[in-house]
């Protein structure tokens, strides 16, 4: 079985700026990341978490480190790049994992960052196979 370094994507929203709302959509998206990716923290590299200028009561590797495993990923916490019009009270994330790579990525985008990237809410594998048949029509 050959393995690679591979990159997940993930983002998700937060209806305010609180700890609770925070923590609770964090956790959401790490449990998605983890179930739909079969990902186990000694497999990732690192995570780069980004949060908008509207979030700052707490870091999201904070609550990630909390969970079983992820106390030994090397993380990062940065304040995304502000754009006019963009996307408000959203967190993302990059994550770098030593994976298989016959391993499908499921990119994670939930609540209102599903618009972000609805394309790579899919596993990548379905993803070539819509491609292929649409460079077929």
């Amino acid at each position: 079985m050959e393995w690679q370094m591979r990159a997940i994507r993930g983002a998700t929203t937060v209806s305010e700026n609180t700890i609770e709302a925070i923590r609770e959509a964090v956790t959401e998206l790490l449990d998605e990341l983890e179930q739909r990716n079969q990902l186990q923290p000694e497999e990732m590299i690192s995570v780069t978490f980004s949060v908008t200028r509207d979030l700052d009561v707490v870091f999201p590797a904070a609550i990630a480190r909390s969970r079983c495993g992820w106390d030994n990923v090397a993380m990062l916490d940065v304040q995304q790049m502000h754009v006019e019009g963009s996307l408000q009270r959203c967190i993302r994330f990059l994550i770098h994992a030593y994976l298989p790579t016959s391993t499908p990525i499921n990119h994670i985008y939930l609540r209102q960052a599903a618009s972000l990237r609805p394309d790579w809410s899919l596993p990548q594998s379905l993803q070539a196979s819509q491609q292929a048949i649409k460079s077929k029509v």
